[in-house]
């Protein structure tokens, strides 16, 4: 299907991006004044342009100012006064977004929620914890350890992103095969509608009566409400984990493993995979022990008691050697299992070190198509003259391609954008999506119409408006 919307860039240019209306920005600041103490309220250029982009450094706009209230009546006041001077609202978690979901408004402002860092409380026996938008993923389990618990999604980012940047987005993670995406381990959320209405989604309990709007909000990227607290699933921590390293001399033999593994009925704590590109790349910043002359290799974890887990890696062993692995590895303790899987977590990081900048998309295929799209990858890196290693989540099926190129250069991002475009475009042809857990934002824009059809988009649009009918939050993240 061939995209008839503008681009990204062109999509935003008439209302989110542009230059800041001074004579505006002081009547909303002078009326946030009002509800919030001054550190509470940055306006100055040298303040609010650490906030002009996400992760996704391609599209930036400094916001016409920055509120970081401390209380949810501050969130309140925020969104009635926004509200009634129409003035566009961004929520914003730790910016490590990767598709431009908290790019701000060039006549809006951007409310971050980084002074919400607070662990209310965790209950070892409900195994729930309730915590704070502005929690970091990794710090929910740290606190929950001491009660032998853990906190499942785990974002490559976790040391950094927070629990209400992983709401808006649902959030997965290296383990989310087995353990799930953020929408499977919320159980509640308190939020602010639009006008400063505090609604309750979702419950404590098994089930809550009505319409499962939890569901709607998560994922909604702070289009729909602005998260106050979340209320999340704790899980036991597994007796043991062992992590399996297998090399494979052909990408399209290790994505054909993958969902041999799957076949078997065999689903893997963790199931990633890394081209020969993305392990050359890694091997020499985490020094992860990784095959260095495979074309691919994937790292297959088990976790649960320790007969559980000997099975299972001897299952694991047998699927992988008949699906061709050329070498199997098998961590003989925790130091090393943390070392297979630093080199995968570090993948980003790593990427900085061998390219100006890099483009991160993510669409989700079949497993069985893995091995084809990565070919089809490779031959697209000659039509662009760009590299692209691919590190991603391979037991759902999650590129994560890691399109190199260099912002300086307007061509070689023009080039990294169309690339990217095209891998989103031959994930729908061959009955994926446009993303998996990084979000629509303003990436994909355009590719939202590859997937979705005018009367699919437009009930989309109808949610969104019932729940903000004036359309203030996060607006120019849709297209209308």
């Amino acid at each position: 299907m061939t995209t008839t919307a503008p681009s990204a860039h062109a999509a935003l240019a008439p209302e989110g991006i542009g230059p800041i209306d001074r004579q505006r920005q002081l009547e909303v600041l002078q009326a946030l004044r009002a509800h919030l103490p001054g550190d509470c309220l940055l306006v100055h250029a040298e303040d609010t342009r650490p906030y002009e982009c996400d992760a996704l450094t391609m599209f930036r706009q400094v916001p016409m100012l920055v509120a970081l209230p401390r209380t949810e009546q501050q969130v309140v006041a925020i969104l009635r006064t926004c509200h009634r001077m129409q003035v566009p609202v961004v929520p914003r978690g730790a910016g490590t977004s990767l598709s431009g979901g908290a790019l701000p408004h060039a006549r809006g402002v951007l409310l971050s929620m980084a002074r919400f860092d607070r662990i209310v409380s965790i209950d070892p026996l409900a195994r729930i914890a309730v915590v704070q938008p502005g929690v970091r993923n990794l710090a929910i389990s740290e606190q929950a350890a001491r009660h032998g618990l853990f906190y499942a999604p785990d974002p490559s980012s976790q040391i950094a992103c927070t629990i209400g940047g992983n709401v808006a987005e649902n959030s997965g993670g290296v383990h989310c095969v087995k353990y799930g995406l953020t929408i499977h381990n919320v159980m509640r959320a308190r939020a602010v509608l639009s006008d400063g209405s505090i609604a309750l989604f979702g419950s404590e309990a098994l089930d809550s009566p009505g319409l499962d709007l939890l569901s709607v909000l998560i994922g909604s990227e702070g289009m729909l409400a602005v998260v106050t607290e979340v209320s999340v699933r704790l899980l036991p921590k597994p007796q043991l984990a062992r992590c399996v390293m297998a090399s494979f001399d052909d990408v399209e033999a290790a994505g054909n493993a993958v969902a041999a593994l799957i076949g078997a009925g065999i689903i893997p704590a963790g199931l990633e995979m890394m081209d020969r590109a993305a392990v050359a790349m890694v091997e020499p910043f985490a020094q992860a022990g990784y095959d260095l002359a495979a074309a691919a290799i994937l790292l297959c974890e088990s976790d649960g008691t320790p007969e559980e887990v000997a099975d299972e890696v001897e299952r694991m062993e047998q699927v992988l050697r008949q699906a061709g692995a050329t070498a199997l590895s098998v961590s003989r303790d925790e130091a090393e299992r943390l070392k297979f899987w630093a080199g995968r977590k570090n993948a980003f990081p790593a990427a900085g070190r061998v390219s100006p900048d890099y483009y991160c998309t993510d669409g989700t295929i079949p497993r069985k198509r893995l091995g084809e799209v990565l070919k089809a990858i490779a031959a697209m890196e000659s039509k662009y003259g760009l590299r692209c290693p691919n590190v991603f989540h391979a037991g759902d099926g999650n590129l994560h391609p890691l399109v190199l190129y260099d912002a300086s250069d307007p061509d070689s991002l023009a080039r990294a954008e169309a690339f990217g475009a095209e891998i989103l475009e031959l994930c729908v042809r061959v009955g994926g999506t446009v993303t998996g857990e990084h979000g629509v934002g303003v990436e994909k824009l355009d590719t939202m119409c590859a997937q979705f059809d005018a009367a699919t988009m437009q009930a989309f649009f109808g949610v969104r408006k019932a729940f903000d009918p004036a359309g203030i939050l996060n607006p120019g993240k849709a297209i209308w």
